[in-house]
């Protein structure tokens, strides 16, 4: 390799070491400057600790948010806390838009953050969009109720993820049999489709597991794909 080229790798390789880190500071720092900005306005002035300093306290709203959380957390763990929860709960499930995105909100976050929670606890692998063509997708709970009871077959509550945004997706209810469970971790799953695939977890399985396929298309699968949305719109 002559000299360009040794300049050329050292170069891609300074980006390579650099590029994580800075933008990943940069994440951090807008995160802390947008609340700040939006924090510490509300701070009195006798009680903010910028008005006796020169200089400014980055991540000051991100402290107060966090003790004010705690606090409020505090209040509402007791026997008043509870009551005065229930009494604006009652309030708002009076309001006829608010109610409905109130409690469709307050259902979602109490399942994400409840401890025995199994939601996006697990990565799997899902047929999709046809038999024989796989995407990763995300275990959010048992099918229950109505959707359930019209299926002959138990089912799971999929989130299929979509790269490189994995926020956007599609509710899936795949039958428990047709679920393949991943060794990665939600963390490494989510990584490999934010990069599209450029991100491959390692396997973590025993050596003789990772030599026998677990999935394997059939004739029949080729035969009968499953529907496709496009083919159906035509």
């Amino acid at each position: 390799m002559g000299l360009m080229g040794r300049l050329r790798a050292y170069f891609f390789a300074g980006i390579l070491i650099t590029a994580p880190i800075s933008i990943t500071f940069y994440l951090a720092w807008l995160f802390i400057t947008f609340v700040d900005a939006r924090v510490t306005p509300w701070i009195p002035e006798k009680y903010n600790p910028t008005t006796y300093l020169p200089f400014g306290l980055p991540g000051l709203g991100v402290v107060v948010v966090v003790l004010a959380l705690t606090l409020i957390g505090m209040l509402t763990a007791g026997f008043f806390g509870r009551l005065l929860m229930r009494f604006y709960d009652g309030l708002l499930a009076r309001m006829p838009v608010v109610r409905n995105v109130y409690s469709a909100l307050k259902q979602i976050i109490e399942t994400v953050l409840a401890q025995q929670s199994t939601a996006f606890r697990q990565a799997v692998l899902v047929e999709y969009p046809r038999r024989g063509i796989w995407a990763i997708a995300f275990i959010t709970g048992r099918t229950e109720e109505e959707v359930q009871n019209l299926t002959e077959d138990e089912t799971i509550n999929i989130f299929l993820p979509t790269t490189p945004n994995p926020t956007s997706g599609f509710l899936l209810f795949v039958p428990k049999e047709d679920v393949v469970p991943l060794s990665m971790t939600v963390e490494e799953a989510i990584k490999m489709v934010i990069s599209a695939g450029i991100v491959t977890p390692e396997d973590h399985r025993p050596d003789n597991e990772k030599q026998v396929p677990v999935v394997v298309a059939s004739p029949e699968d080729e035969e009968h794909p499953l529907p496709h949305p496009d083919r159906e719109r035509a």
